[in-house]
């Protein structure tokens, strides 16, 4: 029997015109017409958002109630979880942009999807350091939490730099207590310190400082009076030890830059914003709560840098409306329609075929009056 041999025939610059135009429209239809992808566990998410968000309200109500005036230059939002620029219990400076953007009670999402990757369950166990510089984080982290039923061994800072939890007449700390009342949150912190530099309360003045340990005693939470930054690290570490009987820990969740957390300013950086599943390189030479768990295998969830944490999941940066429940890249994602990629692909794969094999350029031309009337060279046999 006979072989037929097919010999390509010399590809004209019509035919690569065609080639070239189907890639680019095709590439542009892949690009403009993406699909929205529901991210892991988002139920779970909007769950933990809406619940930080009524927290959010309570906050509010609780310092509206207590006289509160809500100030529109730093709470464009009047959200009313923005603290005061100055007052007896505040703690150091802050950054009021991040204050605004962490009054986003998406947040919670971000921590319900750490959570899921780490894969902690119901009934399992964290430790926690709460900063009063941060409510808002710290109101999102308890919505997280209590939405997956995890179980949280929890210490705070009663202080706050500026534009945080810095109000005397509502810290953080009478927050959690709000909540607890209105059966928002199981979870709760049972210990406190002053907070501030060495986690002591250092730089407040007297009236502050007895304004700080009368409201903790008044909550009936375990008082930490550390005489240095190094004591500060062990008796913490102490009170996570002592209430966890032997349960393992599956991730340690900080909050803000307190001293006895991540160490000094160095130990803050040295961690990335958001999940870190084992200590940075240099580490080693920072004493730290976080640093103490993180040899310990434990991964941190360290919530620093707002701007950064923002720009990540597509969060507003200096909101001026708290943002709505569901906006943000923790929820879905963009995405190829594979249905249209796949045909875009076989659409040039039939194309290219067409092109080597036969002679549809020369027929184009000849449909758009471009061609002579001699016949294109056969194919060889």
């Amino acid at each position: 029997m006979k072989r037929i041999y097919w010999r390509p025939h010399k590809v004209s610059r019509v035919e690569l015109a065609i080639v070239v135009a189907a890639a680019v429209l095709g590439l542009f239809a892949a690009e403009h017409f993406r699909v929205t992808v529901k991210q892991p566990h988002f139920e779970q998410k909007v769950a933990a958002a809406r619940l930080a968000r009524q927290a959010f309200e309570v906050i509010k109500s609780e310092r509206l109630a207590r006289g509160w005036v809500i100030s529109p230059e730093t709470d464009p939002m009047h959200s009313g979880v923005i603290g005061p620029l100055i007052s007896p219990v505040t703690s150091n400076t802050g950054v009021l942009p991040a204050k605004q953007s962490s009054v986003n009670p998406n947040f919670a999402a971000v921590l319900v999807g750490y959570l899921e990757r780490l894969e902690v369950r119901r009934g399992d166990l964290v430790a926690v350091a709460f900063s009063g510089s941060f409510p808002a984080i710290n109101t999102s982290v308890l919505a997280a939490l209590e939405t997956l039923g995890v179980e949280a061994v929890a210490i705070s800072s009663a202080s706050a730099s500026q534009f945080g939890a810095n109000d005397p007449n509502l810290l953080w700390i009478d927050m959690e207590h709000a909540f607890v009342e209105r059966k928002l949150f199981s979870n709760r912190s049972i210990a406190a310190s002053l907070g501030g530099l060495e986690d002591a309360g250092v730089g407040l003045d007297e009236g502050g400082k007895a304004l700080l340990l009368e409201r903790i005693r008044q909550h009936g939470l375990q008082l930490l009076m550390p005489d240095s930054l190094s004591d500060a690290v062990e008796k913490r570490m102490a009170v996570y030890r002592d209430r966890a009987q032997g349960r393992p820990y599956k991730a340690y969740i900080n909050v803000g830059g307190g001293s006895a957390s991540v160490g000094t300013h160095i130990g803050k950086k040295l961690y990335r914003p958001g999940l870190n599943r084992k200590a940075p390189r240099g580490a080693a030479e920072v004493d730290s709560v976080m640093n103490r768990f993180a040899f310990q295998g434990v991964p941190v969830i360290h919530l620093v840098r707002i701007k950064t944490l923002t720009g990540r999941f597509g969060f507003p940066w200096k909101p001026t409306v708290v943002p709505a429940v569901g906006e943000g890249k923790v929820y879905v994602r963009e995405a190829y329609n594979l249905w249209l990629v796949g045909g875009v692909a076989v659409t040039l794969l039939l194309l290219l075929l067409a092109v080597i094999r036969t002679d549809l350029g020369y027929r184009l031309m000849r449909l758009a009056g471009g061609a002579n009337n001699t016949r294109p060279p056969e194919q060889m046999v």
